[in-house]
């Protein structure tokens, strides 16, 4: 039972709820149940079918409704008393700034993805409002807390990035199912079904132009004399065939790799047109576009079958064709979803073809889903012991019980009988940029390199800064905001295509740039050092951040053993989580961490969905798709200065 103090802290609260899925779902029900009485609710996601399995406060009718609206309506039933405000927004809009976050005594992270848990984080820094962090993936949960002053913020260590792949593996050398599963997703349907003027290297990659010219002039148009299965079956013959004709033509690709095999449509399909079955009208006559499916087409039933060449050709084909017979007004704006079932079918087929060419094991297409959405699935009695743990804290922070403060993480197998492990918090990291403030030094060519590229690539993708301004001295270089004149916003984007060193105020090596994010409240200094060249491999971007936290790769991508990539596209390709509070945890050794013993920071760590808010010195960290076995396990050492880490006093 809560003491008077606590009630009387519990019931004089307002709190701030960022996400209303599977553990904010939990969270909001326990909340409701432990007495808070002033609730607001974020959350921009709508429900989806996916999402009723765990997220209890969802049901079938209230599909396509916003989470935030619905938790708050079924919380009500059964505590109507109480006030919850909810916002069916981003939580980055600019609504929701410093002053709207000072409001509440507590803001509680129920999210899914690194750019808006940091983003909360600053807020919460900016304002001065303690944050209680979490995340779940499987059996494994975390909650962490973070004060201003008190303890490590979100930032303070490193977080691992989403895994990427470089575009030369996934065009031309795949190894691992997954690489099948990227090109087939964000490359092969992306070219047919969405934005046809988006570069990709779906196009005979060859240095013989000449030779080369005729298949890929228009090949993925669909011409006005050619029927659907004609198209499919040219589609097929190139992107199976052709291509990997084409790639063997290099033959010191192949000189210490297995040659791929090229699949032609004469090879996996009988000569005569595909037999459709008596499924096809029923299935394809249905006014319901998301229900069109080529499976229901061609009779096959079971989604964990492995499917034979033959039935994924079948399959592809199928998919494809209905997509422009039952969907052609979506042509053009289409994007993958894993839950658009047709789309799910077109993508397994087609990583399964190719596959077949590179001597990849097959994959059914429930384990292709998953690894396609990289979906861990979850388990809702974690989301539930999370939710509780969260609510346990944020009662410790409304009575400023700092000495209490816990970071506990939840095991999927006990330790000394222990399933929930609670960590001391640590003091701010003083080399952190974001909470101390820290220097940050960036190497890069200020001859060569635009604005453009400092912005996109440093300001934005590695600091995280949403509107970002920029200033060399009393010079502002760049800013963005509603608020601009026309004149302004003219200047500042002929400044992006600027070389650094030929801006008004010239950035050469030795310059100190500011950034500033107004809206985070967030700012640093930058050093800028010249420097002539960057390893290509190493060093992608062309430019080099140090001193601030990096994230760590949960994939190693060694670009060094594949040919060079012509494309103009991005060089990797990232597969992005798309299941909501995913983290993953790794005891180094859990015999040391018994009951009542004091933790240390080398004895425990954490990667979370994007993130590792993490405790260590070094870290083990798994990558895992419970679908996919081909997911290698890769070891980082974090290299963290643990000897400058000292626990909340």
């Amino acid at each position: 039972m809560a003491s008077e103090e606590q009630l009387s802290a519990i019931k004089g609260a307002k709190v701030l709820m960022v996400g209303a899925g599977g553990i904010g779902c939990e969270l909001l029900k326990t909340l409701a149940l432990s007495g808070f009485e002033d609730i607001h609710i974020i959350d921009m996601d709508t429900i989806e079918v996916s999402n009723l399995n765990r997220q209890f406060l969802f049901r079938q009718k209230h599909v396509g409704q916003s989470k935030a609206k619905v938790a708050r309506e079924a919380v009500l039933k059964f505590k109507p008393h109480i006030k919850i405000t909810p916002y069916h927004a981003n939580v980055k809009d600019p609504e929701f700034n410093v002053d709207f976050f000072k409001q509440f005594n507590v803001v509680l992270n129920g999210l899914d993805n690194l750019d808006a848990r940091r983003h909360v984080n600053r807020l919460c820094l900016a304002s001065g409002v303690p944050l209680v962090e979490s995340g779940t993936t499987g059996f494994l949960g975390q909650v962490t807390v973070h004060v201003k002053g008190k303890t490590e913020c979100y930032e303070c260590q490193p977080k691992p990035a989403p895994k990427t792949y470089p575009v030369c593996t996934i065009t031309s050398t795949p190894t691992k199912f997954v690489h099948c599963i990227v090109w087939a997703k964000d490359l092969l349907f992306a070219k047919l079904f969405g934005n046809k003027n988006q570069e990709n290297d779906l196009n005979v990659r060859s240095t013989d132009a000449s030779s080369s010219s005729e298949h890929t002039e228009d090949v993925f148009e669909h011409r006005v004399d050619e029927d659907v299965e004609q198209y499919g079956r040219r589609i097929f013959d190139h992107v199976f065939g052709y291509n990997i004709e084409v790639a063997l033509r290099n033959e010191e690709t192949w000189k210490n790799r297995n040659k791929p095999r090229p699949v032609y449509t004469r090879d996996a399909l009988p000569p005569r047109p595909i037999e459709q079955n008596g499924n096809k009208d029923k299935a394809s006559n249905t006014g319901d576009p998301s229900s069109v499916s080529a499976m229901a087409s061609l009779g096959l039933t079971n989604p964990q079958d492995l499917w034979s060449l033959r039935e994924n050709s079948e399959v592809f084909l199928e998919a494809l064709g209905l997509f422009f017979l039952k969907r052609e007004k979506e042509i053009g704006q289409l994007g993958f979803d894993k839950d658009d079932q047709l789309a799910v079918e077109f993508v397994t087929s087609a990583a399964n073809i190719r596959a077949t060419s590179f001597g990849i094991p097959l994959h059914s297409l429930f384990e292709a889903k998953g690894i396609a959405g990289n979906i861990v699935h979850a388990v809702a009695t974690t989301n539930a012991i999370i939710a509780g743990l969260i609510v346990l804290e944020a009662m410790k922070v409304l009575q400023n019980d700092v000495k209490s403060y816990r970071m506990t993480y939840c095991l999927e197998h006990p330790s000394r009988k222990m399933l929930l492990m609670p960590v001391e918090p640590f003091e701010p990291n003083k080399s952190c940029y974001v909470c101390s403030e820290t220097p940050l030094t960036l190497e890069i060519n200020t001859h060569r390199s635009k604005l453009r590229d400092f912005v996109e690539k440093i300001v934005k993708a590695k600091l995280g800064m949403s509107l970002p301004l920029i200033m060399h001295g009393v010079a502002l270089l760049y800013e963005v905001g509603d608020d601009l004149e026309e004149d302004e916003v003219a200047n500042y984007a002929a400044n992006l295509d600027k070389v650094l060193s030929e801006l008004p105020s010239p950035v050469t090596g030795g310059t100190i740039l500011t950034v500033e994010d107004l809206q985070q409240e967030l700012k640093c200094s930058i050093n800028i050092k010249h420097r002539e060249e960057f390893d290509e491999e190493k060093e992608p971007d062309g430019m080099v951040l140090s001193g601030w936290t990096p994230a760590l790769a949960t994939e190693k991508n060694k670009t060094s053993d594949n040919g060079p990539s012509s494309s103009n596209a991005s060089q990797t390709v990232p597969l992005e989580p798309e299941d909501d509070d995913e983290i993953e945890i790794i005891l180094k050794d859990p015999e040391i961490l018994s009951a009542g013993k004091k933790r240390k920071s080398t004895d425990i760590s954490v990667a979370a969905d994007s993130e590792i808010s993490s405790v260590t010195g070094a870290m083990l960290i798994k990558s895992k798709v419970e679908a996919d076995d081909s997911h290698s396990d890769v070891m980082v050492d974090g290299n963290l200065d643990t000897n400058k880490k000292k626990r909340v006093q």
